[in-house]
């Protein structure tokens, strides 16, 4: 275990849906950095995960309810994918001023596969280069931002961080990647 990221809080925001090892990496990951990893569910309940969107993976509580919650109580925020988690949240008003939240205050965000759907959704992405499932690339353009094909893509422009990758098979350059930006941010 290093210590990275040792005080340090990390959001993650999901609900049910989500991708389950876009999850679970990317909070080990926190975890094994020494930071704290934090799952951030609208209505604070117990969230259904799935693998490859149809086959029920396992359930997970949340450490948070959305509503009680405020960017500025986390150093980072990760957003997994999944098709049906993104597009759920963003639905919520409340999910995309969360995370706005993050980019208001210059705090990294970490956005696999789907999850950059939140990002369009909060209209975040001008000037952004990012990556993502490659589905979302025409989104990803028509929000603002320039979208590549690659394992991951850090941006840091606009005064705040963006981590993204594709999919479950990027996961390993993702999380390191992230724990970077994460490690990065002043306390």
């Amino acid at each position: 275990m290093s210590d990275e990221l040792t005080e340090r809080t990390i959001a993650i925001l999901a609900t049910d849906g989500v991708e389950q090892v876009e999850l679970t990496a990317p909070r080990e990951a926190v975890e094994d950095a020494g930071g704290r990893a934090v799952l951030v569910v609208p209505g604070g309940s117990r969230i259904q995960a799935y693998h490859h969107d149809v086959e029920p993976g396992e359930t997970f509580e949340a450490d948070r309810d959305l509503a009680n919650c405020d960017a500025a109580d986390f150093d980072g925020l990760i957003l997994p994918g999944g098709t049906t988690n993104p597009d759920r949240l963003r639905l919520l008003p409340e999910a995309a001023d969360f995370v706005r939240g993050f980019t208001d205050a210059g705090t990294p965000v970490a956005a696999i596969c789907h999850g950059p759907w939140m990002l369009v959704e909060a209209d975040v992405l001008r000037g952004k280069t990012l990556t993502s499932y490659p589905s979302l690339r025409t989104d990803v353009r028509n929000a603002g931002g320039s979208w590549r094909d690659a394992e991951v893509q850090v941006c840091g422009t606009n005064d705040w961080t963006l981590v993204t990758s594709r999919r479950p098979d990027d996961l390993p350059a993702f999380t390191e990647a992230m724990v970077e930006a994460f490690a990065g941010v002043a306390r």
